[in-house]
Parts: C-alpha cells; sequence; structure tokens
C-alpha cells in the first residue's frame, strides 16, 4: 500500500511533503486498447504497489510541459476499491505536478459524464476508475481507463506508450498526506512543498455539467409531454445498481417528469448488488420481467458505467443493439441537434451488422466500418466525417462527446417514439419493412431467439460470430422461420 503519513487536509498547517517510492516493474500491465487496465480487484489490493504503478505509468505518458498544471478529471462507478483508488490518484496527480482535478462527487461520474467535462473545460485527459459491465465487490473487477483531451479513450500508441512505461518503472510519486473530502462540493486548494502554486481540487456535481449538454441537444419539451401527458409512456428504467442511478434519476425523473417509482436499482453499490451490470437479456432479468407483464410501454438498462444500454418494448420486446443504431440513424430528424448540425456519416464496428448500411445508403451519407474500440470512432469525429456510431455490444453515439453514451441513446428513443407516436415495436417492424431485417449474435441460441416473429420470408444475416471467434461469410440469406431446432453456426 502506499506510504501514509498524517493526514492532511486543504490548507492546513505546513506544506505536504511529495514523496518519492521505490518500486518494481510489472509485466502485465498492458492496456487493453481503450478500455484501459482490467484485472480482478484482488490483484491491485494484494500486489505490492501495482495500482500506482500504473497510474505512475499513465502520468509520465503525458509530456511533461503538458502535464505540468494542467487540468484532468477523475469519475469512478462507485465499484468496490474505487474510493481508495481515487485518493491514490488524486495524491499521485499532485505529485505529478498536475495543477486542477476535478473529481465527480463522491468519486462518482460516468464514462459519458467525463468525455463532457474533459471537452467542456478543455482539460488534458481523464481518469476513469471501471471495469464497465464487469462484476464489482471483493471478488470482481476493477480497471483504469485513460481518456485524452478530445473526451475519448486513449489512441493505441498512448496505450503502448503506457505500457512500455510500466515496463521499466522504478519509483512513482506522491502526496500520501493529503486527503480530499470527496463528498463536499466546491473547491478544496493544497499547498505542496516545492510547488509555487496550490494543487486545487474541484469537487462537482455528477450530473451538472452532462445534463446542461442534454438540454442543447434534445427538445426536453417534447419527452416531457411524452412522460406526463393524459397518454403518458409508462417507462422502466434499470440503472443496475451502477453509476448511472444519479444520472436516471435526475434526467428522466426530475427534468422530464417520469414517476420516482420508474427507476429502479438506482444506488450504485460496490457490489452492483451481487448482480454483473451488463445490459441484455441473460443479465437484466428483473427488468425483462417487468416489461413482459406489459403495464410499461418502454424499458432500458444500462452497464456499470453507463455507456451501454439495452432498449426494451411492451411485452418485453427485444431491440437488438444493431437495429437500434440503424432506427436511431434513419430517425435523426427528430433530434433538434442534427438537424441543425447535419448528418456528415455515420460509423459501426466490423462486427455490427450491415443495418445501419442501408439506412446509410438511402440518407446519402458515408458509412466507415472500423475494428472494434470508440477510439477509432473518435478519429473520425474529430475529422468530421462521422456523427452517429456504434457496436454491436450495445454502444451508441455521436459526436457530442468522445464515447459510446447509454442515456443519450434512450433520450433519442423517447424523441423517436414521441415524434412518430409509435411504440419500440411498431418502430421497429417500419424499420424491417422499409429497410430489411438484419442480425447479429454472438451464440447460435441467442440467433435462434431472434429469428422467432419474423415477418418477413427471409431475412438478412450480417454475420454470426461463433463461440471461437470466427466469422460465418456475411449476408447470407436464410429462411426467416429457421426455429431453435435449426443450427447456423
Amino acid at each position: 500500500a502506499p506510504l501514509r503519513g498524517r493526514p492532511r487536509a486543504a490548507m492546513e498547517g505546513s506544506p505536504i511533503p511529495v514523496l518519492t517510492v521505490q518500486t518494481a516493474p510489472y509485466q502485465d500491465q498492458k492496456p487493453a486498447g481503450g478500455g484501459g487496465l482490467r484485472r480482478p480487484t484482488g490483484l491491485f489490493e494484494s500486489q505490492r504497489n501495482y495500482l500506482p504503478n500504473f497510474v505512475q505509468s499513465l502520468l509520465s505518458s503525458i509530456d511533461l510541459r503538458d502535464r505540468q498544471g494542467c487540468t484532468m478529471v477523475v469519475g469512478s462507478d462507485g465499484r468496490y476499491f474505487s474510493r481508495t483508488a481515487t485518493e491514490i490518484v488524486v495524491q499521485m496527480a499532485a505529485a505529478n505536478g498536475i495543477g486542477r482535478l476535478v473529481i465527480g462527487q463522491n468519486g462518482i461520474l460516468s464514462t459519458p459524464a467525463v468525455s463532457c467535462i474533459i471537452r467542456k473545460i478543455k482539460a488534458a485527459g481523464g481518469i476513469i476508475l471501471t471495469a464497465s459491465h464487469s462484476p464489482g465487490g471483493p471478488g470482481g473487477e476493477f480497471g483504469v481507463k485513460f481518456n485524452v483531451s478530445n473526451g475519448g479513450p486513449a489512441p493505441d500508441a498512448v496505450s503502448d506508450k503506457i505500457y512500455q512505461i510500466s515496463k521499466t518503472l522504478e519509483e512513482y510519486a506522491i502526496c500520501p498526506d493529503l486527503i480530499v473530502d470527496l463528498s463536499r462540493l466546491g473547491r478544496q486548494e493544497f499547498d505542496l512543498e516545492n510547488k509555487f502554486k496550490p494543487f486545487r481540487v474541484e469537487i462537482v456535481d455528477s450530473v451538472d455539467i452532462y445534463l446542461n449538454l442534454l438540454r442543447t441537444i434534445f427538445d426536453f419539451n417534447m419527452i416531457r409531454s411524452l412522460l406526463t401527458g393524459p397518454n403518458q409512456l409508462k417507462i422502466r428504467i434499470d440503472a443496475m445498481s451502477g453509476v448511472m442511478g444519479p444520472y436516471v434519476r435526475r434526467v428522466l425523473c426530475d427534468e422530464l417528469g417520469a414517476p420516482a417509482n420508474s427507476a429502479i436499482n438506482c444506488i450504485p453499490l460496490e457490489d452492483f448488488g451481487g448482480q454483473l451490470p451488463d445490459p441484455n437479456l441473460t443479465y437484466a432479468t428483473t427488468l425483462l420481467e417487468a416489461m413482459k407483464g406489459g403495464e410499461y410501454g418502454f424499458g432500458a438498462a444500462f452497464d456499470a458505467d453507463g455507456d451501454r444500454y439495452m432498449i426494451l418494448g411492451v411485452n418485453g420486446f427485444f431491440v437488438n443493439p444493431s437495429d437500434s443504431l440503424a432506427i436511431i440513424a434513419a430517425n435523426l430528424s427528430c433530434i433538434p441537434y442534427f438537424r441543425q448540425m447535419g448528418v456528415r456519416g455515420f460509423g459501426r464496428s466490423m462486427p455490427t451488422s450491415t443495418a445501419l448500411d442501408r439506412v446509410a445508403k438511402s440518407l446519402k451519407v458515408p458509412v466507415y466500418e472500423t475494428p472494434t474500440g470508440w477510439r477509432f470512432f473518435s478519429n473520425l469525429m474529430d475529422s468530421g466525417r462521422c456523427s452517429l456510431c456504434g457496436e454491436e455490444s450495445f454502444g451508441t453515439g455521436s459526436d457530442h462527446i468522445r464515447e459510446k453514451d447509454g442515456l443519450w441513446a434512450v433520450l433519442v428513443w423517447l424523441s423517436i417514439i414521441a415524434a412518430r407516436k409509435q411504440s419500440v415495436e411498431e418502430i421497429v417492424r417500419d424499420h424491417w419493412t422499409k429497410f430489411g431485417r438484419h442480425y447479429y449474435c454472438r451464440d447460435c441460441e441467442l440467433f435462434s431467439q431472434m429469428l422467432q416473429g419474423s415477418s418477413s420470408d427471409l431475412v438478412l444475416l450480417a454475420a454470426c460470430e461463433l463461440p471461437s471467434g470466427s466469422m460465418q461469410k456475411p449476408m447470407k440469406r436464410i429462411p426467416a422461420n429457421m426455429t431453435r431446432s435449426h443450427r447456423l453456426c
């Protein structure tokens, strides 16, 4: 564990010492692309200096000229070990010359909110403490992710630089006496030894800045009328005990008028209530069962850090993520942001179905196929070529930030429902009628479930990924009446 002396609150007494701690490098701290470093939580807790080593490697990857006095954003999904890790990040950021940290209250910030804040305040980057949809608790997983100054995941060159530094690291810098109050909104300043300017920490409301951005994108009055009018749409939103609870309550309930009981599992828990915070039909069973009852017309679930989502209609009608992306693309005119900004192009990951391509062709806009990883979409958006993008793994987003954004996607869906005055299922089936029905799946059992209820004689299969990771030939035509007894893979 890092060295600890006498805890020192903001601007208390003599300057806080900056210590250099000797350490030994680890050879396994290679970030997994834009997803950062994810490992079993027990490894972070038991291996000496495992977290400080990686944080130092991350901070050292920023050129010294850019690092000195810069601003960075820090947030977490609230999983076990997040508070301890946040304290270490703060102490090491101060010791490494960072001038200011902006942190969500109680350390809580969704991944989309971190991206939003980085861009809003023009920060040098951000550190997100999350392992996405992986399990929490002491027996779960923990992760550290680095987003760069555009708000997006670190590109491969940056991840490689962090890894190379980590393999030869011999020491790290830390201020073990520096203690920040994560619960108190506002500015805290700390005098450090041999530093000319105080180190500043700003604790911000976890939702405010992100909510203000959403207000500029959507017609909140239209969505509010949908959720509160005489023919109000009853919704059920499952935050899965992850970071999205405060966002769901603040945006959908307080701001847009949905009844408070529309939102469930909205208190972030260190172990996510013992459930896997993965928004799909396998793990969001509480939501699925509620939707099957027919009481609710719209349902959604989010993963632990808020960048992935699932959409359900009445009676549990499931919208697969590739269809969701294509339907959003076909209905962007419902969103004021896109009416004003226009649509420059679409992006999808290679495994995502070609449903998006059909929409792009009809709208006469380009579509870009990328390897899996949001960092590739960030490049397209930074170059002004892409307005909307998505992956088959329940991630969708636009150029308003540089991350996939679950709540943004839910608000898009509510906007489409309000504008078209149709149910989720009607919107999806109308889309199939116009553009054809495309499929993506990761296993045959799920694929056979998706095929049930098809209204056409033929469906178009974009890709089926075998358990081994190999791919069937794309664009293969198969009978729409395939049942569980048929094997595609």
